[in-house]
C-alpha cells in the first residue's frame, strides 16, 4: 500500500480541544513540503501557530514553544533536546515531515515522554523505486553502453561485459530496512535469487518474504548486484572495505541508495577504474563528491546527487504521513511510525 495515500482519520466528535501545533524547519521546506490543502486541513486538526520557527531562541519562538504540544519538524529544523523540552514544557509530539530524526533529535527527548514519529516510510517508497530501476539499468550495462554509444556511435557494442542482463541474477540486500524490504517486494517481479544481510531480521522473516537470509561474506561473494539499506554506524562504516569489495565477483554491480560511509571510496574506484566492478551511487563519502574526482569520469559509474528520496511531487507523500500520524494523535489512536528509544540507534 502507498503510505502516500493513506487518509488522515476523522477526529470523532467529543474529543478534547485541538492540540496546540508549531512548525519548524528551514526556510521555504513548509512551502515545499505542505502544499495549501495540506496546511489546511493541518489548521483543522490543530492550532497551528502562524509562524515557522527557523531558530527556537528569539523572543517570538520562545513564545510559540511555551504553548506548542506538537512540534512538525522538516529538514533544517533545530536541534531538539533536553534544552528545547524545558522552553516547551508541554510538548508531547514531535511529527518529523521528512526521513531520519537522528540528525536533530537528542535520545533525552524520547526518555523523557515526548513521542516522535518520522514520515521516513513514505520517504522509503522513492528510494525503492530508484533502487530498483538502479539495479535493472545496472544489470543492464545502461549507463556503460550508453557511454560507448555516445562515443563510438556504436549500437550495441557489448565486447568485454562478463554478464549482462536480469534473468537469473542474483540480488543482495544489505540491510531489510524499510527501503530494503520494499525493494524486495519490487524484485518480486524479476526472475532473480535475492540474498539477505541483516543481523536483526529474523532468517524465517526472510524466508516469508522471497529471500535467503546470508552472512556479509556469502552475499558479497554470491551477488551480482549488491544494494546497500544499512544505516550507517561504527560497526557499518566501511562495510564493504577492499577485502569484501575484492571478493565481489568480476562484474559485478555496487547500488548505494543508503549513506556514503557504508562503502571505501578509495578502494571502490580501484575497482572500478581496473573495470572489474560497476557503481550506481546516490550517495558517497566524502559528499558531495570534490570536482574532478575520477567517479565522475569512470564509464562504468553513475553518480547522482543524493535525489532518490521524496523530490518534487513526491513530497506530497512526506505531508500526507505527517497529518495522519497528527491526526491519530490528536484522535487518541495509536501512531503508525512512531519511534521508540531501542530502535534509535540502528535507524539511519
Amino acid at each position: 500500500m502507498d503510505v502516500g495515500r493513506q487518509e488522515a482519520p476523522v477526529r470523532p466528535p467529543h474529543t478534547r480541544p485541538r492540540p496546540r501545533a508549531v512548525l519548524a524547519m528551514a526556510p521555504g521546506v513548509r512551502e515545499e513540503v505542505f502544499g495549501h490543502e495540506a496546511l489546511r486541513r493541518l489548521g483543522e486538526l490543530t492550532e497551528l501557530h502562524d509562524q515557522v520557527l527557523h531558530e527556537v531562541s528569539s523572543p517570538d519562538a520562545l513564545r510559540a514553544l511555551a504553548g506548542a504540544e506538537v512540534l512538525v519538524t522538516g529538514w533544517g529544523c533545530p536541534k531538539i533536546d533536553a534544552g528545547l523540552l524545558d522552553r516547551a514544557p508541554g510538548l508531547r509530539l514531535v511529527a518529523h515531515a521528512a526521513g531520519t530524526v537522528k540528525t536533530f533529535l537528542d535520545p533525552a527527548v524520547l526518555e523523557r515522554g515526548v513521542r516522535v514519529c518520522s514520515a521516513a516510510d513514505a520517504n522509503a517508497v522513492p528510494v525503492a523505486e530508484f533502487t530498483f530501476a538502479a539495479i535493472v539499468f545496472g544489470a543492464k550495462r545502461a549507463f556503460t553502453l550508453a557511454r560507448r554509444y555516445r562515443e563510438r556511435g556504436t549500437r550495441r557494442d557489448f565486447s568485454g561485459l562478463p554478464w549482462l542482463g536480469t534473468r537469473g541474477v542474483t540480488v543482495g540486500l544489505v540491510g531489510l530496512s524499510r527501503i530494503g524490504r520494499r525493494v524486495m517486494g519490487l524484485l518480486g517481479g524479476l526472475d532473480a535469487d535475492v540474498l539477505v544481510y541483516d543481523p536483526y531480521a529474523d532468517p524465517a522473516g526472510i524466508a516469508e518474504l522471497g529471500g535467503t537470509a546470508v552472512d556479509l561474506d556469502t552475499l558479497v561473494r554470491r551477488s551480482h548486484v549488491v544494494s546497500l539499506h544499512a544505516p550507517e554506524t561504527r560497526e557499518t562504516r566501511r562495510m564493504l572495505d577492499a577485502r569484501r569489495l575484492s571478493m565481489l565477483r568480476d562484474g559485478a554491480v555496487v547500488v548505494n541508495t543508503a549513506r556514503g560511509g557504508l562503502v571505501d571510496t578509495d578502494a571502490l574506484v580501484k575497482e572500478v577504474r581496473s573495470g572489474r566492478l560497476d557503481a550506481i551511487l546516490d550517495v558517497s563519502d566524502p559528499e558531495p563528491l570534490p570536482a574532478g574526482h575520477p567517479l565522475f569520469d569512470l564509464p562504468n559509474a553513475f553518480v547522482t546527487p543524493h535525489l532518490a528520496g521524496a523530490q518534487g511531487n513526491e513530497l506530497g507523500r512526506l505531508a500526507e504521513s505527517t497529518l495522519g500520524e497528527i491526526a491519530r494523535y490528536a484522535a487518541g489512536l495509536p501512531l503508525l511510525h512512531e519511534i521508540d528509544r531501542g530502535e534509535l540507534d540502528r535507524m539511519a
